[in-house]
C-alpha cells in the first residue's frame, strides 16, 4: 500500500512539473508579445508570429517525449493541456471584453489534448519497440 501511494505521489509531482514547464514555455515564447501588427492596408495580424508558436510546440515536445519514454504518459497528456489552457486564459482574458477568448482557450485545450495524446502514443510505441529489440539482441 505504501509503495502505491509513493508511486501516485511521484506521478502527481511529474504532472505538476509538466504543468509548470508548459506555463513557463508559454510565457517565454508568447507571453511577452501583446501587440498586433498593423499593415498599410489597415489589416492587422498577430500578436504572435509563426516562429513563436513553432518554438513553443518544439519546446513542449521535450517534456512530452521525456514523460512518454519513462511511462509517465498521463503526466504529459494531462499536464501540457492544463498548462497551455491556464496560460492562454490568463494571457487572453484581459484583452477581450466580448468573452470570445473563451472559444480560443477551448480550442487550445482540445488541440493540445489531441496533439499530446498522439505524440505520447507514438513515442511510447517507438520506445517499447526499441526496448524489445534490445532485449532480444
Amino acid at each position: 500500500m505504501r509503495q502505491r501511494l509513493t508511486t501516485s505521489g511521484f506521478h502527481l509531482l511529474i504532472t505538476l512539473a509538466v504543468i509548470a514547464t508548459t506555463a513557463a514555455a508559454w510565457a517565454a515564447w508568447l507571453g511577452w508579445d501583446q501587440v498586433r501588427d498593423e499593415a498599410l492596408d489597415g489589416s492587422s495580424t498577430g500578436p504572435y508570429e509563426a516562429w513563436q508558436v513553432i518554438g513553443l510546440v518544439l519546446t513542449l515536445l521535450l517534456p512530452a517525449c521525456w514523460a512518454a519514454t519513462r511511462r509517465y504518459n498521463i503526466g504529459a497528456v494531462v499536464g501540457i493541456p492544463i498548462g497551455l489552457t491556464v496560460a492562454s486564459y490568463y494571457d487572453w482574458r484581459a484583452d477581450d471584453s466580448s468573452g470570445l477568448f473563451a472559444i480560443g482557450v477551448a480550442m487550445i485545450l482540445a488541440g493540445s489534448i489531441a496533439a499530446t495524446v498522439a505524440v505520447s502514443s507514438v513515442v511510447k510505441v517507438v520506445a517499447e519497440s526499441r526496448q524489445r529489440r534490445a532485449s532480444v539482441a
